[in-house]
């Protein structure tokens, strides 16, 4: 986002700051496309931002299976055919390490979470019309890079995981979970960072509220902001209590459901069998191999003893489940 140029700056603003020029771009790209028949039979990866959403995303990706935004959809990432008509975006695969300095790489063609735009525009709609909408939205990317099935990754579609599975009923949803204190401290790293880089660049702000990245940075909006022990996000204990309080309520009312996967990302990165189950369960026809890398850091700040109990116990509770 920090390499964007004056204009490029200028466009973004026009496609992603307007409700209405989001909606426009929408309708005009749904009433000028014939959708593809589809099956819906997709893949959406959510969960707290910092989880391994991302690299699982590129993972999955590689297979060639499915069709997901990229970064050359943007700015006008609810109108991807209309904007690949009238761009002059050459393919440039140049990989660059994302704003988050995290070690993961991306060029214009890399998979990204830009579906939140989709959720901001239309949240007013009642649950029929949505309903329709988005069928409508995920038929319009399918056409445009002529797969049949999506592969979606939106962190903050942890609020909505039973509104899409009665969508895509025949849809999978993975759900990757960090060891609590290590996700935690990830997250806080990652907000001071961005607090910190937006007031350099006011243009951070602004693209993250633009795309609907509240999970963390400037535009911070907790998951959960009610009767909170811990309200201070620059703070730990913050963190930790929103990962309990998002994993706790995503365990029992989602551990049960047959097409809802909760995944280990420390297992996922020392276990390739574990991978080997993901692509089977996301029906990926050719095994092959992905790196994951597990980050560990010292951790030296005051956490809350209580919190820290009930958190071990919880990711005890979730590795407990079977892939299978």
């Amino acid at each position: 986002m920090n390499n964007y140029s004056w204009l490029e700056q200028k466009l973004h603003k026009f496609a992603l700051s307007s409700q209405f020029m989001r909606e426009v771009t929408f309708d005009f790209e749904s009433t000028n496309i014939a959708p593809l028949s589809e099956t819906g039979d997709h893949v959406f990866i959510t969960g707290l931002a910092r989880s391994g959403t991302t690299i699982l995303l590129n993972a999955l990706y590689n297979s060639n299976t499915f069709a997901s935004l990229s970064y050359a959809d943007m700015p006008f990432v609810l109108a991807p055919n209309l904007w690949s008509k009238i761009s002059f975006n050459k393919k440039n695969l140049e990989l660059k390490e994302r704003a988050h300095g995290d070690g993961i790489k991306v060029s214009t063609e890399s998979p990204e979470a830009f579906e939140e735009v989709f959720w901001k525009t239309f949240a007013e709609e009642n649950d029929n019309e949505l309903a329709e909408k988005f069928r409508v939205y995920v038929g319009n990317i399918l056409y445009k890079y002529k797969k049949e099935r999506y592969l979606s990754k939106n962190n903050q579609n942890i609020k909505r995981v039973e509104l899409i599975n009665s969508i895509f009923i025949n849809s999978k949803i993975l759900i990757p979970f960090r060891e609590p204190i290590q996700h935690a401290y990830s997250l806080l790293t990652q907000h001071k960072k961005f607090i910190e880089d937006s007031k350099n660049d006011k243009f951070i702000s602004k693209y993250m509220k633009w795309i609907g990245h509240t999970e963390f940075g400037p535009n911070y909006i907790p998951i959960h902001n009610q009767n909170l022990n811990f309200d201070n996000d620059l703070e730990i204990n913050h963190w930790i209590e929103q990962w309990y309080i998002t994993y706790k309520n995503a365990f029992q009312s989602l551990k049960n459901k047959k097409n809802i996967y909760f995944i280990s990302y420390e297992k996922l990165c020392s276990t390739k069998d574990y991978w080997y189950k993901i692509q089977e369960i996301a029906k990926i026809e050719e095994y092959y191999d992905f790196e994951f890398r597990e980050s560990k850091k010292d951790i030296s700040l005051n956490i809350d003893k209580e919190l820290r109990g009930k958190v071990l116990c919880l990711y005890f509770d979730l590795n407990g489940l079977n892939l299978m």
